[in-house]
C-alpha cells in the first residue's frame, strides 16, 4: 500500500479536497469532496468515491475551520484514518515563494504577511492548515503555489510601467491557475509543441503562453482578478476608471466588490454568471448575448496578443469547466482564429473530443480535463516524503 495524501483546495467560501493513493507510478482518486457555501446559511457538504455518492447533506458551516472538521468526520466514517501528508493551494505565494515549501511556523507567519496580496482567499487558506495541525499535530503539510509556476516568465513580461520601488515591494504580474497550467503540460508532455498557450476557462478565466513548456507571458496579474473578463471578476481596465470611481466616491472596499463580485459575466448579462445559462438566454436575451460575445471576443483577442509573444502558434488548449465542457464558446472564440492556421473539426469539437481541429489544421487545439488535485498531491509527496 502506498502513502495517502490529502489535497486541499481552499476558495474565499468553499473548501474542495480529495484524497489519493499512491504506489510507484499509480496515482489513484479515492475520494473527493467539498464543503460550499462556507459562512452562509445554505452551506452543503459532499462526498464521493469515483461517481458513487457517499454523503450530500446541507448545513451551516460558519468558517474554514468547521469545514476541515466536517472533512475529517466525513472521511473518518470511509475508514481514513492515517494520512502520509496534506498538500494545500496557496493562491499567492508573493516575490518569495517560487517553488512547494513544507509548512512550518515561519512560513505560516510569511503567508499571514502576505494577506494584503490576496486579502479574499489567504486568511481562509490559512486558518485551515492551522485547522488541519489541529486535528493531526504531526501531519506533514505542503503549501503549493499557484503563483509559482509564472515565476519563470521574463522580466519585461512581469513588470507594469510603474516606478522601480514598486517593483521592489512586488507590484508586478504574477499570474495564477499555475497548478492547472503545470498539470497540462505535463498531461501533454512534447504534444504540447514549442509554442503553446493554454487557455483555463471557469468562473476564474486566464491565460499562459509556452515556449517549450516554460511561461512567457499570462493574462491574470498582481491579482486573479486582471486578464479578460470571468464569471463576476472584471479583468483588465482603464485605470482611470477606478480614479473615476474613487473621485466619484467609491471605497476602496466598494471598489473591490465591484471588480471582483459584481461584474465580468454577471456584471454585464444583469443575470447570472453562468455560462451554461447564459449561452441558453442568449437566443433571446440581449444582455445575456453581449455577455457571450464580450467574454468570447476577449479571450480571443487575448490568444492573438500571446501568439504574437510566441511567434506562432502550434497548440491551443482549452481546460477548466467552461474550456472542457462549452464547445459553443470555443468555437466561437476559434472562429476568428484561422490566421493562426487553426481549423476546427465541428464534430469533434460537439463531442469534447481530445483533439477539436482537422487533421490538416497547422495548429492544434486540444481540450484537456485538467487536475489541480493531482498537481499538489504530486509536489506534496516531493517534498514531504522525500525530505
Amino acid at each position: 500500500m502506498g502513502p495517502v495524501i490529502l489535497s486541499l483546495n481552499g476558495g474565499s467560501s468553499s473548501l474542495k479536497f480529495a484524497v489519493y493513493r499512491l504506489s510507484g507510478a499509480a496515482e489513484e482518486r479515492i475520494f473527493s469532496g467539498a464543503v460550499e457555501a462556507i459562512g452562509q446559511y445554505s452551506g452543503k457538504a459532499w462526498l464521493r468515491s469515483g461517481d458513487k455518492a457517499l454523503l450530500e447533506e446541507n448545513g451551516n458551516f460558519p468558517d474554514h475551520t468547521a469545514a476541515i472538521k466536517k472533512m475529517f468526520a466525513a472521511l473518518r466514517e470511509q475508514g481514513v484514518e492515517k494520512l502520509a501528508a496534506a498538500g494545500h493551494r496557496i493562491v499567492h505565494g508573493g516575490p518569495k515563494f517560487t517553488a512547494p515549501q513544507r509548512i512550518d511556523a515561519r512560513l505560516k507567519e510569511a503567508l499571514k504577511e502576505l494577506i494584503p496580496f490576496a486579502p479574499l482567499h489567504l486568511p481562509s487558506q490559512v486558518a485551515m492548515i492551522e485547522a488541519v495541525a489541529s486535528h493531526f499535530p504531526d501531519l506533514p503539510q505542503v503549501a503549493c503555489f499557484d503563483t509559482a509556476f509564472h515565476s519563470g516568465m521574463p522580466e519585461v513580461a512581469q513588470r507594469f510601467a510603474l516606478p522601480q520601488k514598486l517593483w521592489e515591494k512586488g507590484i508586478r504580474r504574477y499570474g495564477f491557475h499555475g497548478l492547472s497550467y503545470e498539470y497540462v503540460v505535463s498531461k501533454l508532455g512534447r504534444e504540447l509543441g514549442r509554442r503553446a498557450i493554454i487557455a483555463h476557462l471557469g468562473n476564474g478565466a486566464g491565460m499562459v503562453a509556452l515556449k517549450d513548456g516554460l511561461p512567457m507571458d499570462t493574462s491574470m496579474g498582481l491579482t486573479p482578478t486582471g486578464g479578460f473578463m470571468m464569471g463576476t471578476r472584471s479583468g483588465d481596465l482603464d485605470p482611470g476608471v477606478l480614479i473615476h470611481l474613487l473621485k466619484a466616491g467609491y471605497s476602496p472596499d466598494q471598489l473591490e466588490e465591484l471588480v471582483d463580485h459584481e461584474a465580468g459575466l454577471l456584471g454585464v448579462s444583469g443575470q447570472t454568471s453562468d455560462m451554461k445559462a447564459l449561452l441558453q438566454k442568449s437566443q433571446t436575451d440581449n444582455a445575456a448575448r453581449m455577455a457571450v460575445q464580450m467574454f468570447t471576443y476577449q479571450v480571443r483577442k487575448f490568444i492573438g496578443s500571446f501568439a504574437a509573444v510566441l511567434n506562432g502558434l502550434d497548440t491551443l488548449v482549452f481546460t477548466g469547466g467552461i474550456g472542457e465542457r462549452a464547445a459553443e464558446v470555443r468555437v466561437k472564440i476559434c472562429l476568428g482564429l484561422e490566421f493562426l492556421g487553426v481549423a476546427v473539426d465541428t464534430q469533434a469539437n460537439h463531442r469534447n473530443a481530445e483533439v477539436i481541429t482537422l487533421p490538416d489544421s497547422k495548429c492544434t487545439v486540444r481540450v484537456v480535463q485538467t487536475d489541480e488535485d493531482l498537481m499538489i498531491v504530486r509536489h506534496t509527496r516531493a517534498v514531504s516524503l522525500h525530505n
